[in-house]
């Protein structure tokens, strides 16, 4: 699947002097959560176990998000090079787990799980793109352009099997709209903000709510208005309903929003 490899980044054109150190952040819990692809795929493959070709497809998924890890991890070193990219990952999957061993989704349904695997994946297009756009380190911002396309084509991907399932599972579009405001949600929960600590602040005890305040002050800020839109498209298709029109910028009226008004309130209290 992948159109890309390590060995085709152009490393050499690595500029210190463009680094941003809260984007170093970032990369760096960001490189934990991808590098993880493989309990993902151990998951996904648990809820579709008797769906062969399906589970085919998402080993060389996961292959692709293990690979955007590994990228954005070798970019991390080059920026800090005291980064220890096994080290921090080792902590990462010590302290955060999630069930591996199932035979049915989380999210009571198989359409339900790829509702979900839908809004993941345009989380983290939109992300991507915004990051490639904030930065003007020209290695990050291939790398982020390479992950943004490949996360797209998984959008695209988990989209055409979900239409699939749809059919089985028969579940209606509020349906898909719930699982997909939970999934949203859940953006904030304890992932993002343990890879954020265990990439950063080794040395110190986990607190969730410090770590998820530090994390979402430095990348909601990279977000502009257009990412959103884009998002919010995404979103309503997968649940459904019409991705354009007068429903879309309402709700990316309400998103950009509410992201700028966080990023500012979490940036005054820690000010």
């Amino acid at each position: 699947m992948s159109h890309w490899t390590l060995e085709q980044i152009r490393w050499s054109s690595f500029d210190r002097s463009k680094i941003d150190p809260d984007l170093v952040k970032v990369v760096k819990a960001a490189a934990m959560v991808e590098y993880n692809g493989g309990d993902y795929a151990t998951y996904l493959c648990g809820v579709f176990n008797d769906d062969p070709a399906f589970q085919d497809v998402i080993r060389a998924w996961a292959v692709e998000e293990v690979q955007h890890g590994a990228a954005l991890a070798q970019w991390a070193k080059l920026a800090d090079p005291d980064f220890d990219f096994d080290t921090c990952f080792a902590r990462f999957t010590d302290g955060y787990q999630f069930p591996l061993d199932v035979t049915a989704s989380i999210r009571g349904s198989r359409a339900g799980e790829l509702v979900a695997r839908c809004i993941v994946e345009t989380g983290t297009s939109s992300y991507y793109t915004a990051l490639m756009e904030a930065t003007d380190e020209p290695v990050l911002k291939e790398i982020c352009r390479n992950i943004a396309a490949d996360e797209l084509r998984h959008y695209k991907l988990f989209y055409s099997h979900l239409k699939r399932y749809l059919e089985r599972d028969g579940i209606g579009p509020w349906q898909r709209i719930k699982i997909a405001l939970s999934r949203i949600t859940e953006s904030e929960d304890d992932e993002l903000a343990y890879a954020y600590y265990a990439a950063n602040h080794p040395q110190e005890s986990y607190e969730r709510r410090r770590f998820t305040r530090a994390y979402a002050r430095r990348a909601y800020r990279y977000y502009q208005r257009r990412h959103i839109e884009r998002a919010m498209a995404m979103i309503l298709k997968a649940t459904g309903l019409n991705p354009t029109g007068r429903l879309n910028r309402w709700l990316t009226g309400l998103g950009f929003w509410f992201l700028r008004s966080r990023a500012r309130r979490l940036t005054a209290a820690d000010a």
